[in-house]
Formats: structure tokens, sequence, C-alpha cells
């Protein structure tokens, strides 16, 4: 027996399609015997299921339970959760050798996909490639694997209350606090965990609904967050908090109504954690502000520049024992005090936890940041055959004209104005960019040079751009 996949679904950090379309229960279900049988020749046993809240998850989570038997593997299913929930599983049990969580995160509720650990790391691009040769030359192991069923919600929450370790609770409880899970799996577990929080919570939308009647579920969409904003002011709450469609990326608001970005959101998690552990390296994305490497470099850590992708910073967390790491896009990474994976709920934790140890409020750790002028992530159509073409062309031109290129992921330019970036987006057809500077005028000349670049490979950067 053999299977062949859409060409649009094995992608670089996950696996992703649309439901009835590019996805359905025979690709989960080869996805499940592709797993197992790598699991099996690398000496595994078992693998732990999970899934969120899409209207599809069920139906694909029951065919990759029969793949991954199919093979031998036995299985624990978890049941519906965040995606870090599914994480905390394969790290914390014992006879658990790897973990997938069924997840469209913040894509349209038409689409869903999955998300892999294997004997402990990330598994991702090389890796999700095999599954694909795997199921064309039918190079499965046969096997009749048992499958289970464990309640780990819980112990779930009960670990990340463990974040507030050491905070006496009458420092927490005059906190109040929003919360937005967009009705998404992460829903149930901040009901759950507020009940066990000092302080006051106000809850939105924390009913699981794979239809997401009230808005999108992704936190870095300003648009996304005006429920959030409208509740933290109507309440006059300390700050807000918000969630994707599968609980591993989190937004934040101020007092004020503020945006937290996420590389702002890492600022305060470094300040934090330097004083707990001085020296220590701390990672974001390319994508991040200066103001977070001078930031990091100031409070006497290492800062280091990496790849956009929650699996390629996690390789890389694991290769410099780094901490804390974070992405713009909200992913924030704890291995102090925790497990290095991706996990919203308790970088939530851990903000609270860091404004207690700070002694200053969210809105006034968020006030004291330097005011850059910046653009969101702007990104536009370019043809798959083209997008890396084009950033290899921006590199020989930049390096020929003598510029101060950072070519880790794509081209980022150091000017006296600030920094641009141009770089080829993993998932999709498309190439991002993004600039900052000190003020408008230096940004007006930062993204006339991106243009300029563009042009010069007969590109534009027309009205498609956005965030």
């Amino acid at each position: 027996m053999t299977h062949q996949f859409h060409s649009t679904v094995l992608r670089e950090y996950d696996i992703r399609g649309i439901i009835g379309e590019t996805l359905g229960a025979e690709d989960a279900r080869a996805i499940g015997r592709g797993f197992a049988t790598l699991l099996r020749r690398a000496g595994g046993t078992k693998v732990a299921v999970g899934y969120d809240g899409r209207v599809s998850s069920p139906m694909l989570e029951h065919a990759l339970v029969e793949g991954i038997t199919g093979s031998g593997i036995d299985v624990v299913r978890v049941g519906m959760g965040p995606t870090p929930m599914l994480y905390y599983a394969e790290a914390s049990m014992e006879d658990v050798q790897g973990g997938i969580q069924i997840t469209g995160s913040h894509n349209p509720a038409n689409y869903n996909g999955f998300k892999m650990v294997f004997m402990g790391r990330p598994f991702f691009g090389a890796d999700i490639l095999k599954l694909g040769e795997m199921a064309a030359a039918g190079d499965w192991l046969d096997g009749q694997g048992q499958a289970e069923s464990r309640e780990i919600l819980v112990e779930y929450v009960d670990r990340l209350v463990e974040g507030l370790a050491g905070i006496p609770a009458s420092n927490l409880d005059a906190l109040r606090i929003g919360w937005d899970t967009g009705n998404g799996a992460a829903g149930p577990a901040v009901e759950l965990l507020t009940q066990k929080l000092p302080g006051e919570h106000h809850l939105l939308f924390t009913q699981v609904d794979g239809t997401f009647p009230n808005h999108h579920p992704d936190p870095t969409e300003e648009k996304n967050l005006a429920d959030l904003k409208a509740l933290v002011a109507a309440k006059n709450l300390h700050f807000g908090l918000a969630f994707d469609g599968d609980g591993d990326r989190i937004g934040a608001i101020d007092g004020e109504g503020r945006v937290i970005w996420g590389d702002q959101l890492l600022m305060i998690y470094a300040e934090d954690l330097l004083r707990q552990v001085p020296g220590s390296t701390i990672i974001a994305d390319v994508k991040a502000s200066k103001a977070l490497f001078d930031q990091v470099s100031a409070l006497g850590g290492k800062p280091l520049m990496w790849k956009t992708g929650h699996s390629l910073i996690k390789s890389k967390m694991k290769e410099t024992g780094a901490p804390l790491a974070g992405e713009m896009s909200g992913h924030v990474f704890f291995a102090h005090d925790y497990y290095g994976f991706d996990d919203a709920l308790y970088a939530a934790i851990r903000l609270i936890a860091a404004s207690s140890r700070l002694g200053k409020s969210v809105t006034e750790l968020r006030g004291a940041m330097p005011a850059m002028v910046n653009t969101p992530e702007l990104r536009f159509q370019v043809d798959e055959s083209r997008k890396f073409a084009v950033v290899e062309e921006v590199k020989a031109r930049l390096a020929a004209s003598g510029a101060t290129v950072n070519d880790t992921d794509g081209v980022r330019v150091d000017t006296a104005d600030g920094w641009w970036l141009l770089r080829a987006s993993n998932t999709q057809d498309v190439l991002v960019a993004r600039a900052e500077s000190l003020d408008q005028a230096g940004l007006d000349r930062l993204m006339a040079q991106i243009d300029a670049q563009l042009a010069a490979s007969g590109l534009e950067r027309g009205p498609q751009a956005g965030h």
C-alpha cells in the first residue's frame, strides 16, 4: 500500500492543508504509519496524540491513531487541548517517545494540520519530507499497537502554576487580568488555570468553537485584539492576554491598550531572566527589534539573532543551551524552569511573575521601552520558484555595495536610519519585509531601499502588501 500527499501539504515546520481539498483522513493515516515506522526503527514504542478545537480534528485524530497503531506503535490519547499540553505530555510521560498534535493553529477554519515531536526534539524539514518519501514507497512497518486515553489537563495546569513559585500570593492578589482565548483550544485550560491563580480574572471566548465566531484566533493581528482592548478598558484591568488557536503563541496589551509585541514581551522576560541567570544567551528571530538585542546586551546577556520558525528556534536553543528564546510571531520558549517548548499559557504566567519580581506593572514596563517606528510584517506574493532567488539577488547587490548585512535568514540591513529585512517565507509563496527606525522619515528612507531592491529584481511592493 502507498500514499501520495498533495504537493502543498508537507511544509518546513509542520504539515498543513485544506480539509476536503488537500488534506483528509487518508493523509492522517499515512502520517501515522510513517511516523510510527520511524519511531519503531529508532527504538520507540509509544506516541502521545492530542488535537485542537477545529471541526475536522476528531476525524483526523481517529485516522492518525489507526495509522500509528497499524505500524505497531502504542498511542496515548490526551484528547482536546492546546498544542503545549501535548508537548507537556511528550516531555513528562516517561513511557512516551514522541508526540503529534492535530492543529490548524491560526489558519482559517477550513485548514488543519500536524505538529510533531520525535524523541524529544522537533520533527521538521527533512523529517517531514521523509514521511512523503516513505508513503510514496509504501515503506511502512506493520504491527498492532494499542491505544489508551489519559487525562492530563489538570496535571498540565498545575505545572503552569509552578511558574509563580516563590512569589507570595499577597503580591498578586490585587492583579486584574483579561484573557481572550478566541474560541481556540486553550479555552478550557485557561478557565482551569485562572481558577487556581490569585487576583481577579476576566475571560473572553473560552468556549471551544472551530468556526471562530467572535474573531480570528491570531493575536499578532491587532484587529483581533479589539475585544480584549475593550474588556481591559471597561473593567480597568492591569493588562490583557490573548492566545492563538492552539495556544502556542501569545499576544498581550497593557493597561492603556497598547499592544506588547512578541519582541517587546521578550524584553520583559529577558530582564527578569537575566537577574536570575546572569550572562545567559537569549535568542530572537531576525524580525525582532534592534531594541531587544540592545537591551539583552545592556543587561549583560548574550543576544543571538536566529532564523524564523518555531522548530528552528527550538533546535538552536538545544544547541546553545539558551534558557529563553522568542519570535516576533508570539512563540516564546522557556527552558529556564521549564521544557524549552513554545507555550503561550506558561508565557502568560511568566509575564505575571516578571512584573512581580521586577516590581513594575506591565504598563510601566511597556512604557519604558524605546519608541521605535516600525512596519508590521509586510507580505507580498511572489512566484514560488522566484522567492529564494530574489533574496539571493538582493544579497549579491548589497555585498557589491558594501552594505552592513546579516544573512542569517534572508537579508537584514543596518543603516544610520535603522534596519530593514527581506526574507522568503518557508510556509507560503511570499516575501516578507520589515523595517524599523527612530522616526517616520527614517522609516520612509528604509522602505525606499526595499522598494529599490525589489524593483532591481523586477518586483514591486504592490497593494497586496499587508500584515
